[in-house]
């Protein structure tokens, strides 16, 4: 049950604390919302009528004297992927101790409910993050200009970023079905509209030129497990021996029509994933991923959005915009050597 005034019928009021403290709400308002405003003593005694009354202030009453909502967003393409379990959990437990309530948005794969979904709430919001955005640069630094945010996985100039540094990881996928003897590497590309999927193809492409050799590009294909049949088709259709794959859903995806189709993995084809999400080590074989410190990346992100919000803070031209965090292989029973009879 709520609190209650002198009259016991109502929630407590600044007022109520004005009356116990005799001083005026004007004063209450500014010891509680803006107490340097204030001078110590007064301040300590309002604070101790507010704590004795059990004074809750409501969230619109905070925003209008602050100016913060103290809500941040955070929007996801597609919440039933694993990948985005981590994110949410890393951000959820940083916000949770600064004491701001997450609002998760799920966008539905699309720019076009982002940007809408940030327009809607704007007035409700202090700030929000992105995972993996599919708006276009210009919108995406056109809103970073409207509300204060942070992308994960995006590199947008003047867009503070916390970025899983998945290309650097192809790289060594990349070197680990090499000096397993692969020659004919195909890969399997995520959404069209993804920025790290980009990344990590070019990152196949210098790791192509520096070994001179021709890898192939099968796709672009939707992100999730179901994609997987159509991607392993297309994959055995290119004659590789190995594929590195834009993401463990998809590859799981690919392991199960592998099955169905009696090749076999590592024998018959190496298959190498990206995230290593729950689960990744549960199929069968285990899938030889890329790990990444997924719950990191959240609260990387928050730390950076609360730090552009910290109005108290000089401004500073050291002020981190990019952070990149490192991942590693992590090798299972998914990739193996190249097949003799190739």
């Amino acid at each position: 049950m709520p609190p209650r005034g002198r009259d016991g019928t109502r929630p407590v009021t600044i007022n109520d604390i004005a009356a116990a403290t005799g001083v005026a709400a004007s004063t209450v308002s500014r010891a509680l919302n803006n107490p340097g405003r204030v001078n110590a003593a007064t301040r300590e005694r309002i604070e101790a009528a507010a704590r004795e009354l059990r004074y809750v202030p409501s969230s619109p009453a905070r925003a209008l004297s602050s100016g913060r909502t103290r809500a941040i967003a955070v929007l996801v393409s597609d919440v039933t992927n694993p990948f985005y379990f981590g994110v949410i959990r890393g951000t959820q437990e940083q916000l949770k101790a600064a004491g701001y309530a997450q609002l998760l948005i799920d966008t539905e794969d699309t720019g076009e409910l982002e940007a809408e979904m940030l327009h809607k709430m704007r007035r409700s919001l202090d700030g929000a993050i992105l995972a993996a955005s599919r708006l276009p640069d210009r919108e995406l630094a056109r809103l970073a200009d409207e509300i204060p945010l942070v992308t994960i996985n995006r590199n947008v100039r003047g867009v503070p970023s916390a970025i899983i540094d998945t290309p650097a990881g192809i790289g060594q996928a990349a070197e680990h079905l090499l000096s397993l003897g692969h020659r004919n590497i195909a890969y399997v590309s995520g959404p069209q509209r993804s920025w790290p999927n980009e990344a990590r193809w070019h990152a196949m492409r210098a790791v192509a030129a520096r070994h001179r050799l021709t890898f192939t590009r099968v796709g672009p294909f939707p992100s999730g497990r179901g994609s997987g049949p159509a991607a392993a088709d297309a994959v055995l259709n290119t004659g590789a021996t190995a594929c590195i794959v834009f993401n463990d859903l998809l590859a799981i995806g690919i392991l199960q029509r592998l099955r169905e189709r009696h090749v076999r993995v590592p024998e018959d084809l190496s298959v190498v994933g990206c995230d290593d999400i729950f689960g990744a080590d549960f199929c069968h074989p285990p899938l030889t991923t890329l790990t990444a410190p997924i719950e990191q990346a959240g609260r990387v992100a928050v730390s950076m959005l609360l730090s552009r919000l910290d109005r108290t803070a000089a401004p500073s031209p050291t002020t981190r915009q990019q952070v990149m965090l490192p991942v590693h292989l992590t090798v299972r029973g998914s990739t193996g050597p190249v097949p003799t009879k190739a």
